[in-house]
């Protein structure tokens, strides 16, 4: 095989994963009609799954199998109006099943075991199995540990996986005993624990464009990087979470997986191959290189806040405390801005900056590396202000893409800087959603974007002794101190700006 010419795309042909029965526990809740589904159904579409694939959904809800359906293709279309089709649909409307299913009866389980052996000979999925908690985090270990009893967990042919939605506890104590539990029924390998930020589109890229690419991997240190930005801002509240979120908060609900995830992808060593534990086996030494924050001086690295009424995009919003459901004297975080330091021998003493919240001025996701300024500066007497650093930016969301920021000659000029964007979008592209990776993955047994139980439990103990801290110590008289569509409270950019940074704007 000759070496691809300048320019010229290497094809690229997705593995089509093996038959498989898909079994989505709160298969009539908002997580599996909002995102499985449709998912499911894009990939379908695609025609990027089996031909011999059904999905068996339980919930509490008492649903016939059609009227499920029916439910399930109104999603669809609402989600991807574009890829829906309606002979496409039936066609995969045949492969969906729903019965009516209780957590805590026994009996349930030995139902599912008899319509498991039903539905496997029906489509011919050859015994594989995956198990999908979509599911409140109270009823994880009950419908685990019942897999585990009746021997679900154990395949006698194929395959059988378990798939966890984040939380992954809400503590280190209950991080551990959510992994005990899971282990008393399923080895770890059978284990996928999701987080979907991992999953998105130019989070790949990042990996890929770092270590394929060798103009920029000998720049990836404390020598040439000045710091790190990685932000997660949306323009929407708490909306329909509000049970959930007054539990858990900002630093709960994003730093301790998405948020530390995209730093570990970020900073990790290069793995020797690309196989997932190499990969995964990095990203946990990045996590165990994190410094611990100073407790007693913690306003020097973390900043919370939460949200006022505002406007957004024109439109007036109330704030946090005025949501249905939220507490008058609410003091859960919808925002935080903190400084991280990763010791080892590459990151010494370059600072990360993360920033996270709710109801912000503009919905991005974006990691930026900020290269250091040049030492010495020839056009000092000619340039009105010092030279802008190179910015390297990958886009995640919602502008999917990478660009790098250069200086080059005003034409026409004498001696006249001009800044020069470079940039690649994948807005003409086909992507698959982060659900259809993390589903697509999951079939085909690659756990490289999936967070192993020493990645849990190594950000839960960076993260617990701040999380305890901040909820002793808040103050309801705290909140709100930051306005809804605006860039967060005003302590976070005076977090950078003391040394000498700005963040990148919303």
């Amino acid at each position: 095989m000759t070496d691809p010419k300048p320019g010229k795309r290497i094809k690229c042909e997705t593995e089509i994963p093996e038959p498989t029965c898909l079994v989505i526990f709160g298969a009539s809740g908002d997580l599996a009609m909002r995102k499985l589904i449709p998912s499911l159904y894009r990939l379908f579409h695609h025609r990027r799954l089996p031909r011999n694939f059904s999905v068996c959904g339980l919930g509490r809800t008492p649903i016939r199998p059609d009227r499920f359906r029916d439910l399930a293709g109104r999603a669809a279309k609402q989600a991807f109006p574009e890829a829906f089709d309606d002979s496409s649909w039936k066609e995969f409307a045949l492969k969906l099943d729903y019965t009516g299913f209780e957590y805590g009866e026994r009996e349930s389980y030995v139902n599912l075991g008899e319509k498991l052996v039903s539905l496997e000979k029906k489509h011919r999925t050859r015994g594989n199995r995956i198990f999908y908690l979509a599911i409140p985090p109270s009823v994880y270990e009950t419908v685990v540990r019942h897999l585990g009893a009746l021997d679900l967990s154990r395949a006698e042919r194929g395959y059988a996986r378990i798939v966890i939605e984040k939380p992954f506890g809400r503590d280190l104590a209950s991080a551990k005993a959510l992994n005990a539990t899971l282990r008393e029924s399923f080895e770890e390998r059978q284990i996928y624990r999701i987080d979907h930020y991992v999953a998105k589109e130019t989070v790949q890229s990042l990996l890929m464009f770092r270590f394929a690419n060798s103009i920029f991997e000998p720049l990836w240190n404390n020598r040439y990087v000045d710091h790190v930005q990685i932000t997660s801002s949306e323009t929407l509240g708490v909306e329909h979470r509000a049970g959930y979120y007054e539990k858990a908060g900002v630093l709960r609900d994003m730093f301790q997986n998405h948020m530390l995830q995209l730093l570990a992808l970020t900073a990790m060593e290069p793995p020797d191959s690309a196989e997932a534990e190499r990969v995964r086996d990095e990203r946990v030494k990045v996590l165990r290189s994190i410094r611990s924050f100073p407790l007693e001086r913690l306003d020097e690295t973390l900043v919370i806040g939460q949200y006022g009424g505002g406007q957004i995009r024109g439109r007036g919003v109330v704030g946090y405390r005025e949501e249905k459901g939220v507490s008058r004297e609410s003091s859960t975080a919808t925002f935080a801005a903190m400084k991280v330091f990763v010791d080892n021998w590459r990151w010494n003493g370059i600072p990360f900056y993360l920033r996270s919240g709710k109801r912000m001025s503009d919905r991005k996701i974006e990691v930026s590396i900020h290269f250091k300024p040049i030492p010495h500066s020839m056009f000092t007497s000619i340039m009105e202000g010092p030279i802008d650093p190179n910015v390297l930016v990958f886009r995640i969301q919602p502008d999917e893409g990478i660009s790098l920021n250069f200086q080059t000659k005003e034409p026409g000029s004498k001696i006249c800087l001009k800044p020069v964007l470079m940039d690649f979008s994948y807005q003409k592209e086909v992507l698959l959603d982060a659900y259809e990776w993390v589903l697509l993955d999951c079939m085909q047994g690659d756990s490289t974007l999936f967070m192993r139980v020493e990645s849990v439990e190594q950000a839960w103990s960076l993260l617990t002794p701040v999380i305890e801290k901040v909820e002793s110590t808040a103050e309801s008289s705290d909140f709100p101190n930051y306005e809804a569509g605006s860039s967060g409270p005003r302590e976070a950019a005076h977090l950078i700006e003391r040394d000498g940074r700005k963040w990148r704007p919303l």
